[in-house]
């Protein structure tokens, strides 16, 4: 006997703006993430604002984090994130960490580590972010993130400044 099982895959997504309103451009994202096919929002954070990370002189960010079910393969739900990226505006950077309209991050999926060229998973870097890991504690307090360990603990253990919750 042979199952069409489907496979429902947890996917947690960072998201970024500092530009044309990043609080708007936020819940803007939210909406879009609602929409992508085959795919679940399943919660949103709260907006958190942190200081620009990697020192290039621009406007305070604007942070959250979400969390998809989705059947896409984690390729095709990153091509998707792009996609809505590029929708609101995101031109190619050419400053690494310089300002952006909206920054969308595959953070997490499922239980899975991939190292593949144009995706890395878990996000590299989650372990030292503390805009990245607050918003994703507060709607994932228990998430394990594969390779490195639950969120809390992995917060717990950063010496990075502190953000602040806007709503």
């Amino acid at each position: 006997m042979t199952t069409n099982a489907v496979h429902w895959f947890p996917a947690y997504i960072g998201l970024g703006s500092n530009l044309n309103g990043p609080a708007r451009q936020l819940e803007s994202a939210f909406d879009r993430l609602a929409e992508i096919p085959k795919t679940r929002l399943l919660c949103q954070s709260s907006l958190y604002r942190s200081a620009p990370f990697g020192g290039v002189e621009q406007p305070n960010f604007v942070n959250a984090a979400a969390v998809l079910l989705t059947r896409l393969p984690a390729v095709d739900l990153l091509r998707e994130l792009q996609r809505i990226e590029k929708q609101c505006g995101r031109k190619p950077g050419k400053v690494r960490w310089g300002p952006r309209v909206l920054d969308l991050d595959l953070l997490v999926y499922s239980d899975q580590r991939i190292d593949d060229p144009g995706l890395i998973v878990p996000h590299p870097g989650i372990a030292e972010r503390n805009f990245v890991l607050l918003p994703l504690q507060e709607i994932a307090p228990g998430l394990s993130v594969p390779g490195l360990g639950l969120v809390k603990r992995i917060r717990a253990n950063l010496n990075e400044p502190e953000i602040s919750c806007i709503g």
